[in-house]
This record gives C-alpha cells, sequence and structure tokens, in this order.
C-alpha cells in the first residue's frame, strides 16, 4: 500500500535527549521571591499599624459598639431652709421630638406609616393646644421637628402613654424656686442656660453641683444593656441637700411687715435681719423690693444683690450702745456715772448739736441712749483716748471683710489711724456714729456680740449639706470673745430703758423684757450728706435676761417730716419680734422688778 501524505504516527526520540520546554532564569525566581517578601512584610507593617498605632482608636469604636453610656442631664441639689422647707430645686422637664417619616400608632402593623394628622389628633388634648397649631409646626418636614418644650414629667408620662412611634422626649433640668421672692435676696438664681448669676447658687455653685458621672454598661448583640461588669456603688445617686440657718415662716413675716412700711413711706428700699446672737446663724434675711428668680428676666439686674451685705452706711445712733460698751471697757466712765448735755458744742471749728437741737442738762447714761443726746455721747468718749477708741473699732472689724457665707460681703471704711488721732472731729462724729461706714450686717454682728457677753460671732445662713431628709441641728455657740460679760450686761441694761422710758417705747411687748435702740442718720454719698436723705434704723434684742436674738430693720431713705427710726423701722421690728417670740416658743420674761439686779464691770 502506498504510503499516506500525512503520517499521524508518533515519532520516538532520540534515546538520551531532553528536551527542556519552559527554561526559569534565575532572575525571575528573584522576581517571584521579592514580591513574596514584599506581600509579607506589607502584611506584618500593617499588622503592627492595626496592633500599635491604631489600637486605641479601634477599641474605642469596638467599645462604642459593645457599651452603653447613660450621660446624667447634671441636676444640682436641693436647698431647704432649717425646717426642710424647699426652697430651690431641679424637676426634669422635657422637650418632644417629632420624626413623621417614623409614625405609627399601637396595633398598626410595624411596617404602616401613618399620617401626621393622624397623630396630632391623638397629641393636641394632651399638650393642650390646639391641632391646627401642630400641624403648622411639622408642616412638610419628615423629621427633627420641635414640637413643645418645658413640658412637666405628668404631661410627658402622659404622652409616654400615647404609644406613638416617631415621638422623641429629650429630658432636661430646670431650677425651681416654689417660695418665689421669699429667699430670691440670698440664694440668687440660674440663667436660662443654667449658669448661676447670683445668691448662694453663685458662691456655693461647687457645693450644689450633684456629683455624677456618665454610667457605662455593656450591652449585647439585640443592644440590650447588661449589667455584668458594674461595680458596688455605681448606680448611687447624690441625695445631699443645702440647708439653710433661715426660718420660711418668719422671713414671710419679715417680708410683708418690711415691704408695707417702705411703701407706706415712700422709701427708697429696706432690709430686716434676724440673728441668733449665740452662734451667728440668720433666721431671717428679708428685703425689697426684690424679685422672683422663677422669671428673673422680668426685673431690674440691680434687684439680684442684697444691699444689706454689700452696701455701706452710716449706723448713727444705733451705733451708740457699742461706744459705750467700748468706754465701759477702756474704764473710761463709770456705769453711775454723769454727762452735761447742753445741746450743741463745737470741736475744732465743727458744730455739734442733737437731732432736736434741746440741751437735756446732767443726766447719766441709761438717758444718753434714751433721748439719742449726741452732745452726751460726743463728751463721754471724749474721755476714751483717741488712738484706743480708733484701735476698738479696727478690732471689731469696720474696715475689715466680715467672716460670713454671704455672698458678697465688703468691708466698711473707716478712716485711717493717723486722721482719726489728729483730728478731733473724727473721733468726735465716730461718737454718735458717723464718720465711718458699715454695711447693717456688721452692725448686727456688734450688736449680737452685746446680747452673748462679748463674744463676736460669725454671721451666716448655711448649716452645711445633709444626706436625705436628714437636718442639721444648730451649732454650738462660738466666736472670739472681746468684751468683758459684765460691761455688756450694762449696756444691755441701759438699751431695755430706751424700750421702756426712751425713743423705743413702740417695742414692748406685755410679759417680755427687750432692749432696743432707733437711728435715724444723715445719707452720704461719696462723703457729702444728701440734703433731707435718712436712713432710718432700729435695733433689739430679746429676751433681756437670756438674750437670744437680735433683731435689725433699716429702711433707707423713708419720705415724709416724721419718718425717724421709731415711727419707720420701729414698727416692723415689733412685728417680727412677735412672730419670733411665737415660732422659737420663747418664755415669757420675769417682770423686771424680780430680776437680778445689773452688776457693775470690774474696776
Amino acid at each position: 500500500m502506498a504510503a499516506s501524505s500525512t503520517d499521524l504516527r508518533p515519532r520516538r526520540r532520540p534515546p538520551g535527549r531532553v528536551v527542556d520546554l519552559h527554561p526559569i532564569s534565575p532572575a525571575r525566581l528573584l522576581a517571584v521571591y521579592l514580591i513574596l517578601a514584599a506581600g509579607l512584610s506589607g502584611l506584618a507593617v500593617r499588622l503592627a499599624w492595626l496592633q500599635v498605632v491604631q489600637a486605641p482608636t479601634l477599641q474605642a469604636k469596638a467599645r462604642a459598639i459593645q457599651t452603653h453610656a447613660q450621660v446624667p442631664i447634671g441636676k444640682r441639689r436641693t436647698i431647704v431652709d432649717r425646717s426642710g422647707r424647699l426652697v430651690a430645686l431641679d424637676e426634669e422637664r422635657y422637650t418632644l421630638w417629632a420624626h413623621p417619616r417614623y409614625f405609627n400608632l399601637p396595633g398598626d402593623e410595624p411596617q404602616k406609616l401613618r399620617p401626621a394628622a393622624d397623630v396630632v389628633e391623638l397629641l393636641a388634648p394632651v399638650l393642650a393646644l390646639p391641632p391646627a397649631t401642630l400641624k403648622g409646626r411639622i408642616g412638610g418636614r419628615r423629621s427633627g421637628v420641635k414640637l413643645a418644650t418645658d413640658l412637666d414629667p405628668d404631661t410627658a408620662e402622659r404622652v409616654r402613654e400615647l404609644g406613638i412611634s416617631g415621638l422623641d422626649l429629650e429630658a432636661y433640668p430646670q431650677r425651681l424656686y416654689p417660695q418665689g421672692s421669699l429667699f430670691a435676696n440670698v440664694v440668687g438664681f440660674l440663667n436660662l442656660e443654667r449658669v448661676p448669676q447670683a445668691g448662694l447658687e453663685q458662691s456655693r455653685d461647687r457645693d450644689l453641683k450633684r456629683h455624677e458621672s456618665v454610667l457605662r454598661m455593656r450591652r449585647g448583640a439585640d443592644g440590650t444593656p447588661l449589667p455584668e461588669g458594674l461595680q458596688a456603688g455605681v448606680l448611687y445617686g447624690d441625695d445631699l441637700r443645702l440647708q439653710l440657718t433661715l426660718d420660711a415662716r418668719l422671713q414671710q413675716v419679715a417680708q410683708q411687715a418690711l415691704s408695707k412700711q417702705v411703701k407706706q413711706w415712700k422709701a427708697k428700699r429696706g432690709v430686716a435681719l434676724v440673728m441668733d446672737v449665740r452662734n451667728g446663724e440668720l433666721l431671717a434675711l428679708a428685703s425689697t423690693p426684690t424679685y422672683d428668680p422663677n422669671k428673673f428676666w422680668q426685673y431690674n439686674p440691680g434687684l439680684f444683690r442684697e444691699w444689706s451685705v454689700q452696701d455701706l452706711y452710716e449706723p448713727g445712733s444705733t451705733f451708740k450702745p457699742i461706744n459705750l460698751a467700748l468706754a465701759l471697757q477702756e474704764k473710761a466712765i463709770d456705769p453711775n456715772g454723769r454727762v452735761n448735755d447742753t445741746g450743741s458744742l463745737s470741736i475744732g471749728g465743727w458744730p455739734i448739736f442733737n437731732h432736736d437741737k434741746r440741751a437735756n442738762g446732767l443726766i447719766d447714761f441709761p438717758t444718753v441712749l434714751q433721748v439719742s443726746s449726741n452732745v452726751g455721747m460726743v463728751k463721754a468718749m471724749a474721755r476714751v483716748k483717741r488712738d484706743r477708741f480708733w484701735h476698738w473699732l479696727h478690732t471689731l472689724g469696720i474696715d475689715a471683710v466680715p467672716d460670713t457665707d454671704l455672698p458678697g460681703a465688703v468691708a466698711g471704711q473707716l478712716k485711717d489711724r493717723q486722721q482719726f488721732v489728729s483730728h478731733p472731729i473724727e473721733p468726735a462724729v465716730a461718737a454718735f456714729g458717723q464718720g465711718f461706714s458699715l454695711t447693717p450686717l456688721k452692725l448686727l454682728q456688734m450688736h449680737a456680740m452685746l446680747a452673748n457677753g462679748g463674744r463676736l460671732v460669725s454671721p451666716h445662713i448655711t448649716r452645711g449639706l445633709r444626706s436625705g431628709d436628714a437636718l442639721a441641728s444648730p451649732p454650738a455657740p462660738s466666736g472670739v470673745q472681746l468684751l468683758d460679760p459684765a460691761v455688756t450686761r450694762v449696756v444691755l441694761g441701759w438699751m431695755e430703758s430706751v424700750v421702756e422710758k426712751g425713743s423705743g417705747k413702740g417695742a414692748k411687748l406685755a410679759a417680755y423684757r427687750i432692749g432696743g435702740k432707733t437711728g435715724t442718720a444723715q445719707k452720704a454719698l461719696n462723703g457729702v450728706y444728701i440734703p433731707g436723705a435718712r436712713i432710718c434704723s432700729f435695733v433689739s434684742v430679746l429676751p433681756i435676761e437670756d438674750p437670744r436674738f437680735a433683731v435689725l430693720v433699716v429702711v433707707d431713705e423713708p419720705q415724709g417730716e416724721n419718718a425717724y427710726g421709731s415711727t419707720v423701722a420701729l414698727p416692723v421690728s415689733r412685728q417680727i419680734m412677735e412672730a419670733l417670740l411665737v415660732l422659737e416658743k420663747i418664755p415669757p420674761s420675769k417682770p423686771a422688778a424680780a430680776a437680778a439686779p445689773t452688776p457693775r464691770p470690774a474696776a
């Protein structure tokens, strides 16, 4: 058979011969090795970057996913009066947000969306708003609509009970002052951004802030918070309250009596203070005009400061008992001594006369206070060496800031020692309470010193923080001993004679022994006396046989020819004392005739 033109039989390779179809060069092997090495190096670098450099960031992201943070809303501590009555507190308020694209009613299919009109019909009665108002607020927006704010907890709960999906209640705290204007002058207020603006809210801001921290809890895959990992005490709530020394009942009596008198005499302002002379606690500090801290934006900012602590005035005749005590302490006058009141005199060319320009003749020191003799005081204090007189005024702290927790307290003004000693007119006018200035609070502090046997106590209005419903008891008697107790007892007896026989007769209360002193001082501005401007005051101590309280009433610029301490300030003090005796359950005094004779100070 003839051979085919195409031979399909496999050809045999010659024995011993190997054919290399794909030879690999060394360069190619090196390239592959470098690529693998670069990849592994990149992975190593990336791994190191993630585990070392980015570890904190990644860990934070993981924790954000795995944990739930409960941020406190920043509540402040409550303030209560001495008996636990609410003065300031935080109450939760709510802002209602709407997200119409998620509106769904109870019983609806999960995917079913309701029109805004259906939700508005249910919501309007709860919010006490017209449906048209709510519809207008929603408009055509699909999310983030503020429907209402300042919702109280009860209204917020009724909104929740509707069970409407797409409504969100945002809680925030709001500071409330249940007593209204009663304590505004000392407590102050928070502005709309919750920043303290005045009073204790500002000065005790750190104490009033609750010690709250962010609560972090683990949560499961479905977002449910898990109690696992919580430490003991993490859920503890701060229940501390700031307790005041003020009594809301007495504060109200003082406020009403003072406001009525200021209005009647068309005065510029007034203040009434009550102090426990044993420890310096203030039971009342009322001033007028005042304001409502719940609506502070409606008032003049000038009302936000307490002037009895921050403004100075010349005390006038109410300082005369203090000066007589200093003269007794220095043994410059005899308790049974007398002075010749000539009605007027001249000191270094300056005329000095009594308020009525009458001469009272040879009078004893109780009578000096009874008739409020300026001339008698000048002659009595002239027996005290000038440098010692100035030393005592300085020692009493007239020119120093008082040790008090009242916000904004200021120092008084006293001439320097050289001027006081070298100019005879300075100690002369200081003898009847002029030529220097102080605050009403400072004057009350010094009369408390007379009442408690010579101890200068620190005036204060807080008893500190207390847990839950616990209340602090009054502190023990305190203060720095400055005067001989025998000296103060003599002066208290003279002050009692003012109420029994002198200008303070209107303060007499049946069955109680009371000491007092009226004051009607000229008002100075920048060292110049304002024609016709007066400051009327009355200070009292009760009961004389065992002094417990000092009361001071000061009325600034009352109008009328008959405006004196006895006619303007004394009636307010009397009403306060009547309430004080009842509230503090002070038993009646022993008859003055049966009381032990007043001891004389040691020679």
